[in-house]
């Protein structure tokens, strides 16, 4: 008899163990328990609001699941309670009806606070255009006549059209690397003008905090200001074609000085091409012909 009881007890605790959910890291090899905390204003306040009704829940079970434990063990049968016979209690109604509405209204007021945050694209300190195609990105940075295209890196491709178990290469960033990286300074608000020129994209790098989707004919904006210089890998988040899940986001945040190495570097190799005749006497207009990018 006290075996079964002890079997229900843990199987009740069980049921109040809520399920680990893992959060990807901007390393894409190292998992963690919980949220990522980012590496963005934007990214930090989702991941301070997140915990703030994260530990309210907390206390809210503690609560409650004492109470009822409590409950289950002081006042059980075996020890001669007998339960109370009642249909209504005002007072008790009016409170489990009023203390939810508080709690809702406490989480609203940074909820709409961060959303307010998120879409205030003002005093921006550079901008660019991000295009989602079948199945690549491209980016213009605008006012420096700097664009770039990013597919998937030409080993991950090689990779996956072998037809071998992907495993067998051991390559880290297997479908999580491109050919040309986007280059962003650190410490620097940037504008994101996000669209599409097909179908629908959606542009998702975790670290950032950041998902916008890209929808042809539609302009949607967005900003990032990145606070550590590094990479950052992201994907397309929009399930867009047959390739989609081979279109990642690959961002490289520098510092001010090589950002600014990379622009001249850029635009003086798109000068030199622009100056190049075209073999076939046409000019290159592909966005194959854009310049590479650093890394």
């Amino acid at each position: 008899m006290m075996q079964t009881r002890l079997l229900r007890l843990g199987a009740a605790l069980a049921a109040c163990v809520p399920v680990a959910a893992w959060a990807q890291s901007a390393d894409p090899h190292r998992w963690q328990l919980n949220m990522g905390k980012g590496v963005t204003p934007m990214a930090h306040n989702a991941y301070n609001t997140h915990m703030w009704g994260l530990w309210m829940c907390v206390v809210i079970g503690v609560i409650v699941f004492g109470a009822m434990f409590y409950a289950l063990f002081a006042f059980r049968k075996s020890k001669g309670a007998v339960a109370a016979k009642f249909s209504h209690n005002t007072r008790a109604e009016i409170i489990w009806t009023v203390i939810p509405i508080i709690i809702l209204v406490v989480l609203t007021i940074p909820t709409i606070r961060n959303l307010i945050y998120v879409y205030d694209t003002s005093k921006a300190d550079m901008t660019v255009r991000v295009t989602g195609y079948q199945w690549m990105w491209k980016y213009d940075y605008l006012g420096e006549n700097v664009d770039i295209t990013s597919r998937l890196s030409k080993q991950s491709n090689d990779i996956r059209q072998s037809g071998k178990d992907a495993r067998s290469f051991n390559d880290p960033t297997y479908l999580l690397d491109v050919d040309h990286m986007l280059v962003l300074p650190v410490n620097t608000k940037i504008r994101l003008v996000v669209t599409a020129d097909d179908v629908i994209h959606s542009w998702w790098v975790p670290a950032f905090g950041l998902k916008q989707d890209a929808i042809p004919g539609i302009v949607n904006e967005a900003w990032v200001n990145i606070e550590q210089p590094g990479i950052y890998r992201g994907q397309c988040a929009e399930l867009c074609g047959k390739d989609h899940g081979f279109m990642p986001i690959v961002v490289k945040a520098v510092p001010m000085e090589e950002y600014k190495a990379w622009i001249t570097e850029q635009k003086a190799a798109k000068q030199t091409a622009d100056a190049e005749p075209a073999t076939d006497g046409k000019a290159a207009t592909t966005p194959a012909a854009t310049p590479a990018a650093a890394g």
